[in-house]
């Protein structure tokens, strides 16, 4: 079976390198700690640029001047992003070094961090929310192929590391936002540019993966020393001959991909203001959104693990879709009155993305296989998720209130746990191309 096949490879790989490689104990340590922590803080930095912005919409759409239908816009500006630039991380991978990349990530994160809040207009609002997102669609690609790369026997519970730290640093950015706004003077665009003292952090661990430009290739830098070898070897790893757009398995988890980004997107970007419609307070709407978003950190960490010990992952689709359905049932019936119980249900839901990354490791075999369909599932899956925000505030400003945009939500869960179901079947995409 190709799960089994998979599991047989990498454990091969691992004795492999056991044996040819030089036994630096120490060096490997540091490595290793050093490369964790930087794949933590990267974590921790790929969506407060988002949900900060949602815990702040209407202060930001009132100081810019923003409609409905703008502001939908700008919900829809991440997965734009994403697609657009996500694309483009596996050729800078191979041209630069991952390290490199998730580096210059970060440094693209922080400056759009610091500069969309004080640019002036919604233009450069825009300009600046579009860098930051830059930085981090190009590490959102990579995230699985550096965990596939480097810890080929260990995808589920680094998948699960990265992921729980991707929803705290999401749950963290909804939450407290607001009261550091107050806090910090009650101006909204101190309470965003103050996310960028944590993407600052995360640039540091990764300046000893950065190569120059006249290093030698990732083989001779390994026999050289254990540090180029984590940081460069996978770099110049042969890309298969892989059409990755022949595989239906790659096509299921891109559209699978899209449409749990489109429901995380909608989530993030509208639920606040949807409970601050139905009368709770921004700064409990705020919490509440939170409550959502740190759903994620346990469950993130327990679904990949369980997701690899299972043959198909259709059942964990089933049930996350259900919990959707239900959530978005409750916020149609009754917004403010069971407000707490729809934001678990919703954030049991959203743990769908830790799924799908977990997926990507699972469906291919090869550490340049994974970085073609992450790279495909991504940013094909992001430009899927692209009109769903816009219509969800198109659909508020012209109706007058949320019936629409919530009944949209729960149609587009059904098609999702189709393809999902699709996504989770056990088979590789190189067994499907090669068909």
């Amino acid at each position: 079976m190709a799960y089994e096949e998979t599991r047989t490879t990498r454990s091969t790989a691992v004795r492999g390198s056991a044996v040819d490689e030089p036994q630096r104990p120490a060096t490997r340590a540091w490595t290793t700690r050093l490369l964790v922590l930087g794949i933590v803080l990267s974590a921790l930095n790929l969506r407060p640029a988002i949900t900060s912005l949602g815990a702040l919409l209407k202060e930001v759409r009132d100081g810019l001047g923003m409609s409905g239908s703008v502001a939908g816009l700008l919900t829809s500006v991440p997965p734009l992003c994403f697609a657009v630039f996500g694309v483009m991380a596996p050729r800078l991978a191979r041209r630069f070094g991952p390290g490199a990349v998730v580096c210059a990530g970060m440094v693209a994160i922080t400056g759009g961090l610091l500069l969309r809040p004080y640019a002036g207009g919604t233009a450069g609002f825009l300009a600046g929310t579009a860098l930051a997102l830059m930085g981090i669609a190009v590490s959102n690609v990579l995230m699985p192929v550096i965990v596939k790369r480097w810890f080929p026997d260990r995808v589920g519970s680094m998948t699960g590391l990265y992921s729980m730290a991707l929803a705290l640093g999401t749950a963290a950015a909804a939450a407290v936002t607001v009261p550091l706004t107050d806090a910090l003077g009650d101006r909204w665009q101190t309470g965003l540019a103050v996310w960028a003292g944590l993407a600052g952090a995360a640039v540091l661990p990764w300046i000893p993966f950065v190569r120059g430009p006249g290093a030698s290739s990732g083989r001779a830098a390994a026999r050289a020393a254990e540090h180029a070898r984590v940081a460069q070897a996978p770099a110049r790893e042969a890309a298969p001959a892989l059409r990755i757009t022949r595989s239906r398995t790659a096509w299921a988890l891109a559209v699978f991909f899209g449409l749990q980004a489109t429901a995380a997107y909608i989530t993030m970007g509208w639920m606040a203001q949807i409970f601050r419609d139905a009368g709770v307070p921004a700064s409990t709407a705020g919490l509440l959104l939170a409550v959502t978003m740190v759903m994620g950190v346990p469950l993130a960490f327990v679904i990949p693990r369980v997701a690899t010990r299972l043959p198909h992952q259709g059942p964990i689709v089933l049930v996350l879709g259900v919990c959707g359905l239900a959530g978005y049932a409750g916020l149609y019936l009754a917004p403010a009155g069971g407000a707490w119980a729809w934001a678990l249900l919703l954030g049991v839901s959203n743990c769908a993305f830790p799924l799908a990354l977990t997926m990507v490791g699972m469906r291919a075999r090869t550490g340049a296989g994974v970085a073609q369909l992450s790279a495909f599932a991504q940013s094909t899956g992001y430009l899927i998720s692209i009109p769903g925000p816009l219509l969800v505030g198109v659909l508020y400003q012209h109706s007058g209130g949320w019936g629409l945009p919530i009944a949209l939500m729960a149609a587009l869960m059904l098609p999702q746990m189709v393809v999902g179901v699709l996504a989770g079947r056990n088979r590789t995409v190189e067994d499907e191309a090669a068909r």
